[in-house]
Order: structure tokens, then sequence, then C-alpha cells
């Protein structure tokens, strides 16, 4: 399995390079509107991501390992080329894992208790568990709760305090309202459209407000944190401020901006906008 770590290489002309340990795949990227710092026809990638209309198609080297392993901000990934041109990890997420990092570290004698929504393959579980947090992480795909199990027991942290959660998210929050559980640090990346683990449906436009109710309503007597962020077009840095805002009213502080999917040289891309509240 090929090791190593990420990086953005280049991108330009709508499309990105990157560097997933010792594998480089060139993909799509709507938002990389300015030409590339290097010459494309330069660009030699193990493999390219080829969309045609809505649909999209691998062309792989046979160098290309079936799995392989990353490393992102100190934590490794198993990674695969997904039929939806993913491949198990979202770099631009890295502020996501700090900002809980951080939090949960700057609380010592303290056991956060962490819940992770949307939690895909577990980056900001891993990154929870790893700071001492007790952690629950849910995901409407069983697939992808295995995929951040696998990943949990790579970086060593199965023996830590996560319960791995696949179900449709309104329902759960609904069910842990009822039981009384409440959360110190509240994570979330709700998908512009989606399904529960029963195809239940999930549009950001339509469910947002009550899942934040939800989130609010589950917070304990003394919250830690809570990072809102968003890939959809139109959810901008301001738009999640003014949610997060009317959600949490005049207590603690909120920080505000776009994510980036940087690397070493390149230029950064824009990848979703943030909110991030801390007590």
């Amino acid at each position: 399995m090929a090791t190593g770590i990420y990086d953005l290489l280049d991108s330009g002309g709508g499309r990105k390079l990157e560097k997933f340990g010792e594998v480089v795949l060139e993909r799509p990227c709507a938002q990389a509107v300015w030409s590339a710092q290097q010459d494309p026809e330069r660009w030699k990638p193990n493999g390219a991501f080829i969309r045609t209309g809505s649909e999209g198609k691998w062309q792989l080297r046979q160098s290309v390992p079936a799995e392989w392993t990353c490393e992102v901000d100190g934590l490794s990934f198993l990674l695969r080329a997904t039929d939806f041109g993913h491949v198990g990890v979202f770099p631009e997420h890295r502020r996501a894992w700090r900002w809980v990092t951080d939090t949960i570290q700057s609380q010592p004698g303290r056991t956060l208790k962490v819940l992770n929504l949307f939690a895909y393959s577990g980056g900001a579980t891993l990154a929870a568990a790893r700071a001492g947090a007790t952690v629950v992480h849910l995901d409407a795909s069983k697939k992808m709760v295995q995929w951040a199990r696998d990943n949990a027991a790579l970086n060593k942290l199965s023996d830590r305090p996560i319960r791995w959660i696949c179900d449709d998210v309104t329902k759960f929050l609904d069910r842990e309202l009822r039981r009384g559980n409440r959360y110190d640090a509240i994570l979330l990346d709700p998908p512009s459209f989606g399904r529960g683990k029963r195809l239940e449906l999930f549009k950001i436009d339509t469910h947002l407000s009550k899942l934040l109710s939800q989130c609010q309503a589950l917070l304990s007597d003394q919250p830690a944190c809570l990072f809102l962020s968003c890939h959809t077009p139109g959810y901008t840095p301001l738009v999640l401020d003014h949610l997060v805002r009317q959600m949490m009213g005049s207590q603690g502080r909120i920080e505000t901006g776009e994510m980036q999917l940087t690397g070493t040289d390149a230029l950064a891309i824009p990848s979703g906008a943030y909110a991030a509240w801390r007590a």
C-alpha cells in the first residue's frame, strides 16, 4: 500500500492536480477558473476523473492500487477511487479538525462529548478522539461508517470511546433529545442533497433550519464549540454566520471564512464555507 502525505500540486482550467501519498490524481474543480501555474501538458497524474455531463469515470494507470493510504494533517486515511470521483478524504476539512482539537486541548481535566454529523470517513472523529474526547460518529451510509472504523484502526484509535452510528441524522437527533443525551461539541457538514439510512430525503434548503434547532437543543449546559461547514453554492460565510448567530445568541464568539484546499506551492482553492462558534 502506497504511503505519504497529501499535497495540492496545481489547479486551473477547471481541474486540480493532487498528490495523495504516492498517487497523483487529476480531478474536476469548477472553482479553478484561473490558469494553471504549471503547463497542464506537463501534468503527469497516475489517474484522472473525467466528467461528461452528470456522469464521470476514472482513467487509472495500472500503478494505482485498489487501496492505498495517505496522511492528512497527521492522520492516516485509507483511500479508494470511488464512482463519485472522491477518494475517501476531503483535506479542506483540516480546519475543522484543528478547531475541535484546539478546543478539546484548551480544557484540560474535562472530557468533552463530541457529536460528529454527516461524518463521512471520520477525519473530525479521529481528530477529536486523538485529542481525548468521547465521540459519537454518525453517517447515513453503512459503507462509510465501516470506512471510518477502518481509518480508526489505521490510526490505532479503535480502543478510544467512539460510538459508530449508521442512521438518518434528523431521526437520530430526535431520539437523542428524547433520551436526554447532550453534547459539549457538535460538528456538522450537511450536504446539498442526501439520503438517510432508509432513503429519507435531506435537502439543505428545506431541512437545515430544523437541524440547527435540534443541535441547539442537544448542546450541554456548558457547551464548548460548534462547527458548521457547507459546500452548497450560496451558503457563504456570511450566511453561515447569521445562522449560527441566531442559533447561539450573544454568547461566545464566531469565526467565519472560506474552507480552502491548500498545497505547498499551489494557489489555494475555495472549497465551501464555515462558521465556528466557541464558548
